[in-house]
């Protein structure tokens, strides 16, 4: 075999029409690719609640165990975007399933870890699997139903891209309670197992195929290399100062410059792991990107301050807030299906997004307003909000990332899109991260500049707490030293909870300075999305 040849894989050119299923199969089939796709969702949070307890039986710091979400997060997002080629490289149906197993395999492993190091390399393996479950689970759904129920099958996915970050917290938070952290990975392997099965039975390689593809790997390395290290950096910048650390700004020069060449090497190259080029090909792909990481931005932002708020602050449970979480959940599952009928009737994406956007924002602002005395049933209905802000956001935005595509652009797009809404998400953590500690320094500041001996309400308080304190067998002295520190972790309290409302009223502030780029959509009138031979 020559040197040519090594890197090539050849394909017949066969181009019969595709045959859509239905009935039980259809069923079953879909079942199968959101059930991968949740799995991969839900392991982005389910073990965030398992941290400590991960700290303290293998022995590492949080600053080590952190890695642990770190490792996943990077892998994903350097897969996500391979999705589409890799599933024309090795067949959609292989790579799918084979996905499903190293997912599950790596799961194992994890729950067997016996130190911090083993289980990070794990997860990472995990990422690797988990990463190419969310883009070919939507290509294969889209594979599955015809193209006039684009529409029904987008309202399908959504239930599950929304379901699964929420469910993750909840489920961690009871296996963490009553089993072991373990269990937040091998809870995966039966499921896994049952997945693979299902695929391997009832899902089809596409009988379409493709000419000849050469493998990128100038692409996929720079690539890698980009994606982890700015992935790295939105991981790791905060709790490291960001570049006040000399690490954190080599890694800033490498993605920027590893970035900027795989864009141009893939502008350039007749066979690019990422087509960029269908950028140019779509007349929303490029909107609904910019979109999708405002969403992303939004959901993972708001959805990283809830549970510290109320957890830290309001002394929420795991399991309570997971609970507090999953109605909205459900709702957006519930409006899924017929708002992507709705679409698929001619109903206009615009005026849906719209909407849900004015209502994410609400949703963040009254959020904003919450108190130390808010309990469960404040939330009930602010969330519920969420839910229908989220249903109508997600389907509109997955829709017009295909929409006009045809054939294997359309798994060129799905990995793009959910690359984009996975790294609006980071940027979403990192930069709320950073925000909330500045704006805690900022009301901490605030809040002592009150605070002198001169001013009557403090003084009260202090002598309030320093004689309840000597009632208690405290000297004069330790009453004082009692009362100072009483009073500063209310100083703290509050600031972290006035932090925690200005982290939500900007995003709610993000969304309403976005929604004007719901005007550069444009659809042309009767257009259709070719889903027959995507990847």
């Amino acid at each position: 075999m020559n040197k040519g040849r090594k890197n090539t894989i050849a394909t017949a050119a066969v181009s019969p029409d595709h045959t859509y299923e239905t009935g039980i199969r259809k069923v079953i089939i879909t079942a199968t690719v959101i059930i991968a796709a949740m799995l991969e969702l839900i392991d982005t949070t389910i073990v965030n609640v398992a941290l400590n307890h991960i700290s303290g039986n293998l022995g590492a710091s949080i600053e080590d165990v952190s890695w642990v979400v770190t490792s996943y997060a990077i892998a994903n997002v350097i897969i996500i975007p391979l999705s589409g080629f890799l599933g024309n490289l090795l067949g959609r149906r292989t790579y799918f399933i084979g996905s499903i197993l190293l997912f599950t395999f790596a799961s194992l492993l994890c729950g067997m870890a016996d130190n911090i190091w083993m289980l990070v390399i794990f997860r990472f393996l995990q990422g690797i699997g988990g990463g190419a479950l969310l883009p070919t689970s939507q290509a294969i759904l889209y594979e599955t139903f015809k193209p006039e129920e684009r529409g029904t099958a987008t309202g399908i996915f959504s239930m599950g891209l929304v379901l699964g970050p929420t469910i993750g917290p909840l489920l961690g938070g009871y296996l963490v309670d009553y089993f072991a952290w373990e269990w937040c990975f091998f809870v995966n392997i039966p499921v896994g197992l049952m997945a693979a099965w299902s695929a391997f039975t009832f899902i089809k390689e596409p009988k379409v195929k493709h000419d000849v593809v050469k493998i990128d790997w100038t692409g996929i390395g720079l690539l890698a290399l980009g994606i982890g290290s700015l992935q790295f950096i939105l991981e790791r910048g905060e709790s490291k100062d960001w570049f006040d650390t000399p690490y954190i700004t080599w890694f800033t020069i490498i993605a920027i410059v590893s970035l900027a060449a795989f864009v141009w090497w893939e502008l350039h190259f007749d066979h690019p792991a990422v087509d960029l080029r269908v950028l140019a090909r779509s007349n929303t792909l490029a909107i609904a990107a910019v979109l999708t990481f405002v969403v992303g931005y939004g959901l993972y932002g708001s959805l990283f301050i809830f549970p510290v708020f109320v957890q830290r602050l309001l002394g929420f449970t795991a399991v309570l807030t997971g609970s507090v979480l999953f109605p909205s959940a459900m709702l957006t599952g519930v409006i899924s299906l017929p708002l992507g009928i709705a679409l698929q009737k001619g109903a206009s994406p615009k005026l849906l997004m719209t909407f849900g956007m004015a209502a994410f924002a609400l949703f963040c602002w009254e959020l904003g307003q919450q108190t130390m005395q808010s309990g469960a049933e404040n939330f009930f209905w602010v969330l519920l909000l969420r839910g229908i802000a989220l249903g109508f956001i997600f389907i509109p935005v997955t829709m017009l990332a295909v929409s006009g595509l045809h054939g294997r652009d359309v798994g060129q797009a799905t990995g793009l899109n959910n690359m984009v809404r996975q790294l609006g998400g980071s940027f979403g953590i990192a930069i709320t991260n950073t925000y909330v500690s500045q704006r805690v320094a900022v009301h901490r500041t605030e809040i002592l500049s009150h605070l002198s001996p001169f001013d009557p309400a403090a003084v009260l308080r202090l002598d309030a707490v320093q004689q309840a304190a000597q009632t208690r067998a405290f000297s004069p002295v330790e009453a004082q030293q009692v009362a100072l520190k009483a009073l500063e972790g209310t100083v703290t309290v509050q600031s972290y909870h006035l932090a925690y409302m200005d982290a939500f009223k900007l995003v709610a502030l993000l969304f309403v300075l976005c929604m004007p780029l719901l005007l550069l959509i444009r659809i042309r009138k009767g257009e259709k999305t070719d889903l027959s031979s995507a990847h």
